[in-house]
Protein backbone atom coordinates (compact mmCIF):
# COMPACT_ATOMS: atom_id res chain seq x y z
CA UNK A 1 0.00 0.00 0.00
CA UNK A 2 1.20 3.57 -0.60
CA UNK A 3 2.61 5.38 2.40
CA UNK A 4 3.22 9.09 2.99
CA UNK A 5 6.66 10.47 2.25
CA UNK A 6 8.31 10.18 5.68
CA UNK A 7 10.80 12.91 6.58
CA UNK A 8 12.76 12.51 9.82
CA UNK A 9 13.96 15.77 11.38
CA UNK A 10 16.39 16.06 14.27
CA UNK A 11 19.21 18.13 15.71
CA UNK A 12 22.12 16.54 17.59
CA UNK A 13 25.34 17.49 19.30
CA UNK A 14 28.69 16.55 17.78
CA UNK A 15 28.65 13.38 19.89
CA UNK A 16 25.14 12.39 18.77
CA UNK A 17 22.92 13.51 21.65
CA UNK A 18 19.44 15.01 21.32
CA UNK A 19 19.50 16.68 24.73
CA UNK A 20 21.35 16.75 28.01
CA UNK A 21 20.05 15.67 31.44
CA UNK A 22 19.30 19.11 32.90
CA UNK A 23 15.66 20.13 33.52
CA UNK A 24 15.81 22.75 30.77
CA UNK A 25 15.67 21.65 27.14
CA UNK A 26 19.04 21.93 25.40
CA UNK A 27 18.68 24.29 22.42
CA UNK A 28 20.87 22.82 19.71
CA UNK A 29 19.82 25.13 16.87
CA UNK A 30 19.57 28.88 16.46
CA UNK A 31 17.04 31.34 15.07
CA UNK A 32 17.74 30.66 11.40
CA UNK A 33 17.41 26.90 11.74
CA UNK A 34 14.24 27.16 13.81
CA UNK A 35 12.81 29.23 10.96
CA UNK A 36 13.86 26.52 8.47
CA UNK A 37 12.06 23.92 10.58
CA UNK A 38 9.00 26.16 10.62
CA UNK A 39 9.14 26.28 6.81
CA UNK A 40 9.33 22.48 6.63
CA UNK A 41 6.38 22.16 9.02
CA UNK A 42 4.36 24.49 6.81
CA UNK A 43 5.09 22.26 3.79
CA UNK A 44 3.83 18.96 5.23
CA UNK A 45 0.41 17.45 5.87
CA UNK A 46 1.18 16.06 9.32
CA UNK A 47 3.81 16.20 12.09
CA UNK A 48 4.49 13.20 14.33
CA UNK A 49 6.25 12.91 17.67
CA UNK A 50 6.40 10.03 20.10
CA UNK A 51 4.65 10.07 23.47
CA UNK A 52 8.04 10.29 25.17
CA UNK A 53 8.77 13.58 23.42
CA UNK A 54 5.44 14.99 24.60
CA UNK A 55 6.30 14.01 28.17
CA UNK A 56 9.89 15.27 28.05
CA UNK A 57 9.59 18.45 25.96
CA UNK A 58 5.89 19.40 26.07
CA UNK A 59 6.07 20.69 22.47
CA UNK A 60 3.43 22.77 20.72
CA UNK A 61 4.44 21.75 17.17
CA UNK A 62 3.03 24.83 15.47
CA UNK A 63 3.65 26.66 12.23
CA UNK A 64 4.76 29.90 13.85
CA UNK A 65 4.87 32.16 10.81
CA UNK A 66 1.51 33.91 10.15
CA UNK A 67 2.51 34.25 6.49
CA UNK A 68 3.08 30.53 6.14
CA UNK A 69 -0.22 29.74 7.85
CA UNK A 70 -1.99 32.17 5.54
CA UNK A 71 -0.36 30.53 2.52
CA UNK A 72 -1.61 27.12 3.65
CA UNK A 73 -5.15 28.44 4.04
CA UNK A 74 -4.99 30.17 0.63
CA UNK A 75 -4.01 26.82 -0.87
CA UNK A 76 -7.09 25.17 0.64
CA UNK A 77 -5.22 23.50 3.50
CA UNK A 78 -5.73 23.88 7.26
CA UNK A 79 -3.57 26.53 8.90
CA UNK A 80 -1.74 23.86 10.88
CA UNK A 81 -0.68 20.34 9.85
CA UNK A 82 -2.38 17.38 11.52
CA UNK A 83 -0.54 16.59 14.78
CA UNK A 84 0.16 12.89 15.36
CA UNK A 85 1.53 10.94 18.29
CA UNK A 86 2.03 7.27 19.10
CA UNK A 87 1.47 5.59 22.45
CA UNK A 88 1.04 1.90 23.19
CA UNK A 89 -0.21 2.59 26.71
CA UNK A 90 -2.29 5.71 26.15
CA UNK A 91 -0.72 7.18 29.30
CA UNK A 92 -0.66 10.81 28.19
CA UNK A 93 -1.08 14.09 30.04
CA UNK A 94 -4.38 15.76 29.07
CA UNK A 95 -2.86 19.14 30.01
CA UNK A 96 0.09 18.87 27.58
CA UNK A 97 0.53 21.68 25.06
CA UNK A 98 0.23 19.17 22.23
CA UNK A 99 -3.56 18.89 22.72
CA UNK A 100 -4.33 22.57 23.24
CA UNK A 101 -2.54 24.26 20.36
CA UNK A 102 -2.73 24.00 16.58
CA UNK A 103 -5.31 22.08 14.62
CA UNK A 104 -6.47 18.46 14.55
CA UNK A 105 -4.76 15.75 16.61
CA UNK A 106 -4.62 11.99 16.30
CA UNK A 107 -3.15 9.29 18.56
CA UNK A 108 -2.23 5.85 17.24
CA UNK A 109 -2.40 3.32 20.00
CA UNK A 110 -3.63 -0.11 21.10
CA UNK A 111 -7.17 -1.12 22.07
CA UNK A 112 -6.36 -0.64 25.77
CA UNK A 113 -4.56 2.61 25.03
CA UNK A 114 -7.58 3.97 23.14
CA UNK A 115 -9.84 3.22 26.12
CA UNK A 116 -7.46 5.05 28.44
CA UNK A 117 -7.19 8.09 26.10
CA UNK A 118 -10.98 8.38 25.89
CA UNK A 119 -11.31 8.02 29.65
CA UNK A 120 -8.82 10.86 30.14
CA UNK A 121 -10.90 13.10 27.90
CA UNK A 122 -7.97 13.92 25.62
CA UNK A 123 -9.08 16.06 22.67
CA UNK A 124 -7.79 13.81 19.91
CA UNK A 125 -8.92 11.06 17.59
CA UNK A 126 -7.69 7.80 19.16
CA UNK A 127 -7.04 5.13 16.51
CA UNK A 128 -6.32 1.61 17.83
CA UNK A 129 -4.05 -0.48 15.61
CA UNK A 130 -4.44 -3.79 17.42
CA UNK A 131 -2.56 -5.32 20.36
CA UNK A 132 0.52 -3.22 19.50
CA UNK A 133 1.33 -0.27 17.25
CA UNK A 134 2.24 -1.38 13.73
CA UNK A 135 4.10 1.35 11.82
CA UNK A 136 3.02 0.11 8.39
CA UNK A 137 -0.64 0.11 9.40
CA UNK A 138 -0.17 3.56 10.92
CA UNK A 139 1.30 4.96 7.69
CA UNK A 140 -1.39 3.30 5.58
CA UNK A 141 -4.10 4.85 7.75
CA UNK A 142 -2.51 8.30 7.51
CA UNK A 143 -2.26 7.98 3.73
CA UNK A 144 -5.59 6.34 2.93
CA UNK A 145 -7.90 7.73 5.62
CA UNK A 146 -6.38 11.08 6.57
CA UNK A 147 -4.98 11.99 3.14
CA UNK A 148 -1.44 12.59 4.42
CA UNK A 149 1.11 12.67 1.61
CA UNK A 150 4.05 14.21 3.48
CA UNK A 151 4.75 13.34 7.11
CA UNK A 152 7.38 15.14 9.20
CA UNK A 153 8.69 13.17 12.20
CA UNK A 154 10.31 15.24 14.94
CA UNK A 155 11.22 12.48 17.37
CA UNK A 156 12.17 11.19 19.64
CA UNK A 157 15.02 8.79 19.23
CA UNK A 158 12.92 5.66 19.66
CA UNK A 159 10.54 6.71 16.88
CA UNK A 160 13.40 7.62 14.54
CA UNK A 161 15.12 4.31 15.25
CA UNK A 162 11.99 2.26 14.56
CA UNK A 163 11.19 4.01 11.28
CA UNK A 164 14.74 3.70 9.98
CA UNK A 165 15.12 0.11 11.14
CA UNK A 166 11.92 -0.88 9.31
CA UNK A 167 12.96 0.95 6.14
CA UNK A 168 10.07 3.40 6.31
CA UNK A 169 11.94 6.72 6.33
CA UNK A 170 12.31 8.44 2.95
CA UNK A 171 14.58 11.22 4.16
CA UNK A 172 16.62 12.23 7.20
CA UNK A 173 17.23 15.92 7.87
CA UNK A 174 19.95 16.03 10.50
CA UNK A 175 21.30 19.24 12.01
CA UNK A 176 24.73 18.99 13.64
CA UNK A 177 25.33 21.49 16.45
CA UNK A 178 28.89 22.55 17.45
CA UNK A 179 28.84 21.31 21.03
CA UNK A 180 29.37 18.15 23.08
CA UNK A 181 27.06 16.67 25.69
CA UNK A 182 29.31 13.88 26.88
CA UNK A 183 26.77 12.33 29.24
CA UNK A 184 26.07 8.63 28.49
CA UNK A 185 22.72 8.89 30.30
CA UNK A 186 21.47 11.66 27.99
CA UNK A 187 19.08 10.76 25.13
CA UNK A 188 20.67 9.86 21.82
CA UNK A 189 19.18 10.12 18.35
CA UNK A 190 19.38 6.40 17.59
CA UNK A 191 19.06 3.69 20.16
CA UNK A 192 20.48 0.16 20.31
CA UNK A 193 19.67 -2.00 17.32
CA UNK A 194 19.21 1.07 15.19
CA UNK A 195 19.67 1.52 11.47
CA UNK A 196 21.36 -1.52 9.94
CA UNK A 197 20.53 -1.05 6.27
CA UNK A 198 23.81 0.13 4.79
CA UNK A 199 24.99 3.61 3.97
CA UNK A 200 22.71 6.58 3.46
CA UNK A 201 23.12 8.87 0.46
CA UNK A 202 24.04 12.50 1.27
CA UNK A 203 21.88 14.71 -0.97
CA UNK A 204 22.58 18.10 0.61
CA UNK A 205 24.90 19.70 3.13
CA UNK A 206 24.28 23.33 4.09
CA UNK A 207 25.62 25.70 6.74
CA UNK A 208 22.96 27.60 8.71
CA UNK A 209 24.67 30.07 11.02
CA UNK A 210 26.80 27.86 13.28
CA UNK A 211 25.04 24.55 12.58
CA UNK A 212 25.17 22.27 9.55
CA UNK A 213 22.13 20.68 7.92
CA UNK A 214 22.75 17.33 6.25
CA UNK A 215 19.99 15.70 4.21
CA UNK A 216 20.19 11.95 3.59
CA UNK A 217 18.19 9.37 1.66
CA UNK A 218 18.22 5.63 2.40
CA UNK A 219 19.72 3.38 -0.26
CA UNK A 220 19.39 -0.18 1.07
CA UNK A 221 16.57 -2.19 -0.57
CA UNK A 222 13.89 -3.83 1.48
CA UNK A 223 13.80 -7.53 2.15
CA UNK A 224 11.23 -10.01 0.94
CA UNK A 225 7.81 -8.76 -0.16
CA UNK A 226 7.69 -5.72 2.16
CA UNK A 227 8.44 -2.33 0.57
CA UNK A 228 11.11 -0.06 2.00
CA UNK A 229 11.51 3.65 1.37
CA UNK A 230 14.65 2.96 -0.66
CA UNK A 231 12.62 0.70 -2.96
CA UNK A 232 10.62 3.74 -3.99
CA UNK A 233 13.75 5.78 -4.69
CA UNK A 234 15.30 3.08 -6.87
CA UNK A 235 12.09 2.32 -8.73
CA UNK A 236 11.65 6.00 -9.47
CA UNK A 237 15.16 5.96 -10.99
CA UNK A 238 14.26 2.94 -13.12
CA UNK A 239 11.18 4.78 -14.40
CA UNK A 240 13.32 7.83 -15.19
CA UNK A 241 15.80 5.66 -17.15
CA UNK A 242 12.93 4.51 -19.37
CA UNK A 243 12.81 8.03 -20.78
CA UNK A 244 16.35 7.52 -22.15
CA UNK A 245 15.22 4.76 -24.51
CA UNK A 246 15.23 5.48 -28.25
CA UNK A 247 11.58 5.61 -29.34
CA UNK A 248 10.03 2.50 -30.83
CA UNK A 249 6.69 1.49 -32.31
CA UNK A 250 7.29 -2.20 -31.65
CA UNK A 251 8.73 -2.38 -28.11
CA UNK A 252 8.26 -0.80 -24.72
CA UNK A 253 10.67 1.70 -23.21
CA UNK A 254 11.90 0.27 -19.91
CA UNK A 255 14.55 1.22 -17.34
CA UNK A 256 16.26 -1.08 -14.84
CA UNK A 257 18.66 -0.77 -11.89
CA UNK A 258 20.40 -3.53 -9.95
CA UNK A 259 21.15 -2.68 -6.31
CA UNK A 260 23.16 -4.65 -3.74
CA UNK A 261 21.78 -5.37 -0.28
CA UNK A 262 23.88 -2.58 1.24
CA UNK A 263 22.44 0.01 -1.15
CA UNK A 264 25.31 0.05 -3.65
CA UNK A 265 24.16 0.52 -7.23
CA UNK A 266 25.68 -2.35 -9.22
CA UNK A 267 24.43 -1.57 -12.72
CA UNK A 268 21.71 0.15 -14.69
CA UNK A 269 20.33 -0.19 -18.19
CA UNK A 270 17.49 0.72 -20.50
CA UNK A 271 15.80 -0.72 -23.57
CA UNK A 272 17.68 -0.37 -26.89
CA UNK A 273 20.77 0.82 -25.05
CA UNK A 274 23.99 1.50 -26.99
CA UNK A 275 22.31 1.19 -30.35
CA UNK A 276 21.16 -2.40 -29.87
CA UNK A 277 17.58 -2.35 -31.23
CA UNK A 278 16.39 -5.40 -29.29
CA UNK A 279 18.23 -5.33 -25.96
CA UNK A 280 15.96 -5.13 -22.89
CA UNK A 281 16.62 -3.02 -19.81
CA UNK A 282 17.29 -5.86 -17.34
CA UNK A 283 19.41 -7.64 -19.94
CA UNK A 284 21.51 -4.50 -20.51
CA UNK A 285 22.07 -4.02 -16.77
CA UNK A 286 22.95 -7.68 -16.06
CA UNK A 287 25.41 -7.74 -18.98
CA UNK A 288 27.53 -5.15 -17.15
CA UNK A 289 28.13 -7.48 -14.19
CA UNK A 290 30.26 -10.56 -13.66
CA UNK A 291 27.79 -13.48 -13.42
CA UNK A 292 29.84 -14.70 -10.45
CA UNK A 293 29.50 -11.42 -8.54
CA UNK A 294 28.78 -12.59 -4.97
CA UNK A 295 26.46 -9.62 -4.37
CA UNK A 296 23.90 -10.75 -6.95
CA UNK A 297 21.96 -13.32 -4.85
CA UNK A 298 21.11 -10.68 -2.24
CA UNK A 299 20.56 -7.90 -4.79
CA UNK A 300 17.29 -6.38 -5.98
CA UNK A 301 16.42 -5.71 -9.62
CA UNK A 302 14.23 -2.64 -10.14
CA UNK A 303 12.42 -2.49 -13.48
CA UNK A 304 9.79 -0.04 -14.66
CA UNK A 305 8.01 -2.91 -16.45
CA UNK A 306 7.88 -6.45 -15.13
CA UNK A 307 10.66 -8.63 -16.62
CA UNK A 308 9.53 -10.42 -19.76
CA UNK A 309 8.64 -14.11 -19.61
CA UNK A 310 8.74 -14.70 -23.37
CA UNK A 311 10.49 -12.96 -26.25
CA UNK A 312 11.43 -13.73 -29.85
CA UNK A 313 14.45 -11.45 -30.24
CA UNK A 314 16.75 -13.34 -27.82
CA UNK A 315 17.00 -16.96 -26.64
CA UNK A 316 16.36 -16.09 -22.98
CA UNK A 317 13.72 -13.68 -21.63
CA UNK A 318 14.68 -11.29 -18.87
CA UNK A 319 12.95 -13.31 -16.18
CA UNK A 320 15.17 -16.26 -17.10
CA UNK A 321 18.28 -14.02 -17.06
CA UNK A 322 17.37 -12.86 -13.55
CA UNK A 323 16.88 -16.44 -12.38
CA UNK A 324 20.19 -17.51 -13.94
CA UNK A 325 21.93 -14.64 -12.14
CA UNK A 326 20.55 -15.90 -8.82
CA UNK A 327 18.85 -12.61 -7.93
CA UNK A 328 16.27 -13.17 -5.24
CA UNK A 329 14.18 -10.00 -5.34
CA UNK A 330 12.52 -7.89 -8.04
CA UNK A 331 10.58 -4.63 -7.69
CA UNK A 332 8.52 -3.35 -10.59
CA UNK A 333 5.96 -0.66 -11.34
CA UNK A 334 3.83 -2.07 -14.14
CA UNK A 335 2.58 -5.48 -15.18
CA UNK A 336 3.19 -6.09 -18.89
CA UNK A 337 0.05 -5.55 -21.02
CA UNK A 338 -0.87 -7.78 -23.96
CA UNK A 339 0.30 -5.22 -26.52
CA UNK A 340 3.07 -7.39 -27.96
CA UNK A 341 2.90 -10.64 -25.95
CA UNK A 342 -0.35 -12.15 -24.77
CA UNK A 343 -0.62 -13.52 -21.24
CA UNK A 344 2.77 -12.13 -20.30
CA UNK A 345 3.51 -13.04 -16.70
CA UNK A 346 7.14 -12.47 -15.79
CA UNK A 347 6.03 -11.86 -12.23
CA UNK A 348 4.41 -15.27 -12.02
CA UNK A 349 7.43 -16.99 -13.54
CA UNK A 350 9.80 -15.37 -11.07
CA UNK A 351 7.56 -15.90 -8.05
CA UNK A 352 7.09 -19.54 -9.02
CA UNK A 353 10.85 -20.01 -8.79
CA UNK A 354 11.11 -18.45 -5.34
CA UNK A 355 11.92 -14.84 -6.24
CA UNK A 356 10.27 -12.17 -4.10
CA UNK A 357 8.42 -9.91 -6.56
CA UNK A 358 6.98 -6.62 -5.37
CA UNK A 359 4.73 -4.48 -7.57
CA UNK A 360 4.36 -0.81 -6.58
CA UNK A 361 1.36 0.32 -8.62
CA UNK A 362 1.71 3.93 -7.48
CA UNK A 363 4.62 4.15 -9.98
CA UNK A 364 2.66 2.67 -12.87
CA UNK A 365 1.85 6.03 -14.48
CA UNK A 366 5.52 7.00 -14.44
CA UNK A 367 6.41 3.74 -16.15
CA UNK A 368 3.72 4.27 -18.76
CA UNK A 369 4.70 7.84 -19.59
CA UNK A 370 7.36 7.10 -22.27
CA UNK A 371 5.04 4.42 -23.69
CA UNK A 372 1.83 6.43 -24.17
CA UNK A 373 1.99 6.05 -27.94
CA UNK A 374 1.74 2.26 -27.54
CA UNK A 375 -1.25 2.18 -25.21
Amino acid sequence: MPYPYVLLSAAVSLDGYLDDTTPERLLLSGRADFDRVDEVRASVDAILVGAGTIRADNPRLLVNSPERRAARVAAGRPAYPLKVTVSDSGELDPAANFWHTGGEKIVYTTEKGADRIRALGIAADAVPLGPEVDWRRLLEHLHDVRGVRRLMVEGGGTVHTQLLRQGLADELQLVLAPLFVGDPSAPRLFGPGGYQGGRLRLVESRRIEDVVLNRYEPTAPGTGPLPAAADRHWLALACALAADCPPSETAFSVGAVIVAADGTELARGHSREAGDPVVHAEEAALAKLDPADPRLPAATVYSSLEPCARRSSRPAPCARLILDAGVGRVVTAWREPDTFVTDADGTGLLAGRGVDVLVLPEYEERAKEPNRHLL
